[in-house]
């Protein structure tokens, strides 16, 4: 047997040989309880008292999860993050900001979309609450852009396309990671930015927090690299550089954990590493540890094909024995995800940020290195 179908064969094996559970075993959860809800009650508090069944429960399992397990400073977790939907016109950037500062985020996968509109917020551009019931004909007509109930003017998309590709213009003339050109339009934001402290990619830069995007084209950062190119440029983005680097990442932690926003690419971007890593590279790391989703979709209509916990496992996406440590919340990430970040601000102690962007050649040196090895002992 090859050291590929070993790994495979692992990847499939049952989790375990369990004894049905006697009725003391079944009844031996928290009893729930309808305890009152008090004038100025905290959000750990809240969650801790209130959300005793359905989604609500899994959003306190996902809470409980991410401060105990997670974040706990002897498990020394590489937390990855995944975004997609809208969430950066809404505000949700505040919330990954304060993750990123208390070192509770270590690298992030995003829909190039997010970090778009993220730049609005340090250039100082008007995101307004509106109405979803509005006439869009009449918007386009007064030049109204609408993302459901957010509205801005439409200068504000041109005037980030010039702050974009004047910011290109100082990137080297040859592909790049999108760490690179995220980090790079971060530290654009921080010179020139009027409010940079509102921005996730800013900050990002400050603390060396790489940040990913697995389709570079589908978004106006992307699309203003194609327009660069038509200038003749030969900057690219080579997204096969995002897949080494974050492999890399994954490779080189002790444990792995991820919060996913939505689904989407990057949601697949992150799980992908593990397969790439026992399938691909013929690297045994068995998968990731931790697994916190909060997501609108369901399973039986394709949309999660893959990422569902359980069904990770069959990937080896997913270490079997570490199923009891996940978590998905059927909900808005609008909700859930500022309640999960006010739970883990109150109750865990702020990490050293691992600084992720720095150490990429040597985690990239790392990865190699293994790959190497591991020929020399395959046929």
């Amino acid at each position: 047997m090859t050291h590929h179908d070993d790994i495979h064969h692992h990847s499939h094996r049952p989790v375990s040989d369990q004894h049905d559970p006697t009725q003391s075993e079944y009844l031996s959860g928290e009893q729930i309880l309808p305890r009152r809800v008090r004038p100025d009650m905290t959000v750990v508090e809240l969650i801790d008292e209130q959300f005793q069944a359905y989604n609500a429960a899994r959003l306190n399992e996902a809470a409980r999860l991410y401060v105990k397990k997670m974040l706990a400073p002897e498990e020394d977790v590489t937390v990855g993050l995944t975004m997609a939907g809208a969430l950066t016109p809404a505000g949700l950037g505040g919330c990954l900001i304060s993750l990123m500062e208390n070192g509770f985020i270590d690298f992030i996968i995003s829909t190039g979309a997010n970090l778009y509109h993220d730049m609005h917020h340090a250039l100082a551009m008007s995101l307004h609450r509106g109405d979803f019931r509005l006439d869009d004909t009449k918007l386009q007509e007064e030049g109204v852009i609408r993302i459901y109930d957010i509205l801005f003017e439409d200068k504000v998309l041109l005037d980030t396309d010039a702050f974009v590709r004047e910011s290109l213009k100082s990137l080297p003339n040859r592909p790049i990671s999108t760490s690179e050109l995220h980090h790079h339009l971060g530290t654009q934001l921080l010179k020139l930015g009027v409010r940079p402290e509102y921005s996730v990619l800013a900050q990002a830069a400050a603390w060396n927090v790489p940040i990913y995007t697995s389709s570079p084209g589908d978004s106006s950062i992307g699309m203003n690299v194609a327009r660069n190119a038509l200038d003749g440029s030969l900057l690219t983005l080579d997204p096969l550089a995002d897949v080494n680097e974050t492999t890399a990442i994954v490779h080189h932690a002790t444990h792995n954990g991820v919060i996913i926003l939505g689904g989407g690419s990057p949601k697949n971007f992150y799980l992908q590493t593990q397969p790439q890593l026992w399938e691909v590279l013929g690297i045994n790391k068995g998968g990731h540890d931790y697994f916190i989703q909060i997501t609108a979709d369901a399973p039986h209509w394709g949309g999660l094909s893959g990422a569902t916990p359980s069904e990770a496992v069959s990937w080896g996406k997913i270490k079997p024995d570490q199923l009891h440590d996940t978590a998905v919340i059927y909900g808005d990430s609008t909700i859930a995800f500022p309640l999960l970040t006010a739970y883990a601000i109150s109750k865990a102690r702020p990490r050293p940020r691992k600084e992720l962007f720095a150490q990429r050649e040597k985690l990239l040196t790392e990865l190699k290195q293994a790959y190497e090895a591991g020929k020399k002992v395959r046929p």
